[in-house]
């Protein structure tokens, strides 16, 4: 723990701490044996539980094979051209090819240069309490200004917009080149849009030509219970952000996007767009065994029947305890609001010293997010639920 504080670079002034020894399914164990439901997921990385065994057999006999050799879209790699023919298969038109990065910033960052070039346009546009990452590009279209701002100058003519507001989208005009929404604010608290709202910002794209991208970071592969989530809104984007669970617990992003606006990438320049590690065999290798057990299991169904009885139960600790402000999700991407932040802080150090990893979001203070993976079963939600209502009470 000394050399962790001392030479690991840190983000937070109070870790959660946990030393790993092993990850298993839904379940963290430290080094002194004690076990933790895992209720996070890795920010919902895990969505087929962690090191699955499939994920396990596919990279280690990808690593007998070989690793890194080529930067990306050089040489022919069987598990990039698998991974991304599958991708494109199931997401279905508009979404013929496919750019693989290292994780979900990378892919907002090239999602964003791919919408500049292709309509030739500057102007973007996003909304209050977006999450889309942390590198410049993609802080700039944050919707919070409290991580935002000690950055600035950012780029430049980006519009923050209102969340669910019909009205608001007058502002998107002829000079937008894309407009990036999550079709459900994780980091945000779990906001749920309208569906008028994304039906009524489609429309306002393509009158304007201005490119729709929606950052299924968290959404995608089953979290809300299909596969992705603008099949469950009836929204289709002109651009896909996926990352977290795509790689299997492995680093992988990618944007989708139709072949005539990612060849612009291919020319004036040529590699307009490179990188050397995006796409990584073994993280594909790891995508594909994972995209395999998601689809065998059937897990977004599970993700709506689990996710169904995990909201139930939350709802009666809701109207048990005067703490708890409000519940609301879709799948197994839930929120439980607390009342004040304090209150939120001191339930979910309860629930962990109860051996239930959970926490707040990034820009909701008193919303804890839940996002398990998708194979968690009905005995380990009533535990987890069991642990929460415990620390309520205290």
């Amino acid at each position: 723990m000394r050399d962790f504080h001392a030479h690991l670079a840190q983000t937070s002034a109070a870790p959660l701490g946990i030393v790993v020894a092993r990850a298993r399914g839904t379940w963290i164990t430290d080094t002194q044996g004690r076990r933790y439901l895992d209720l996070i997921a890795g920010m919902g990385v895990a969505n087929i539980g962690h090191t699955h065994p499939a994920v396990v057999r596919a990279c280690t006999t990808q690593l007998r094979q070989y690793v890194h050799v080529m930067v990306y879209g050089e040489y022919l790699l069987a598990p990039q051209v698998h991974l991304a023919t599958r991708l494109a298969t199931l997401a279905g038109p508009p979404f013929e090819s496919v750019y693989f990065t290292n994780s979900g910033a990378e892919a907002i960052e090239g999602a964003l240069k791919t919408a500049r070039k292709s309509t030739g346009r500057r102007r973007f546009v996003a909304f209050e309490l977006g999450f889309h990452g942390d590198t410049m590009g993609a802080l700039s279209i944050g919707g919070n200004p409290r991580y935002r701002d000690p950055f600035l100058p950012l780029l430049p003519d980006v519009t923050i917009l209102p969340w669910n507001d019909l009205e608001a989208l007058a502002a998107i005009d002829h000079r937008t080149a894309a407009v990036v929404i999550e079709p459900i604010q994780a980091e945000g608290g779990v906001r749920i849009p309208d569906p008028a709202f994304l039906r009524a910002l489609r429309t306002r794209c393509s009158r304007v030509g201005a490119l729709l991208i929606f950052d299924e970071v968290v959404t995608g592969l089953g979290r809300t219970g299909t596969l992705f989530a603008f099949q469950r809104s009836g929204v289709r984007p002109d651009l896909l952000v996926l990352a977290k669970a795509l790689g299997g617990g492995l680093p992988l992003g990618a944007f989708l996007a139709p072949r005539r606006i990612m060849q612009t990438l291919m020319r004036d320049p040529p590699l307009a767009h490179v990188t050397t590690f995006g796409g990584h065999p073994l993280s594909c290798t790891a995508g594909l065994a994972a995209l395999d057990v998601l689809l065998a299991g059937d897990l977004p169904t599970r993700a709506r029947t689990r996710g169904a009885e995990l909201l139930r139960g939350l709802e009666d600790l809701r109207r048990r305890h005067r703490a708890v402000r409000s519940v609301r999700g879709i799948g197994l991407l839930l929120a439980l609001e607390l009342r004040t932040p304090a209150l939120a802080r001191r339930f979910t150090a309860r629930c962990l010293a109860g051996g239930l990893i959970l926490n707040w979001t990034l820009h909701r203070d008193t919303v804890i997010r839940l996002a398990p993976p998708l194979t968690i079963t009905r005995a380990e939600i009533a535990q987890a639920l069991r642990v929460m209502d415990a620390a309520l009470e205290a």
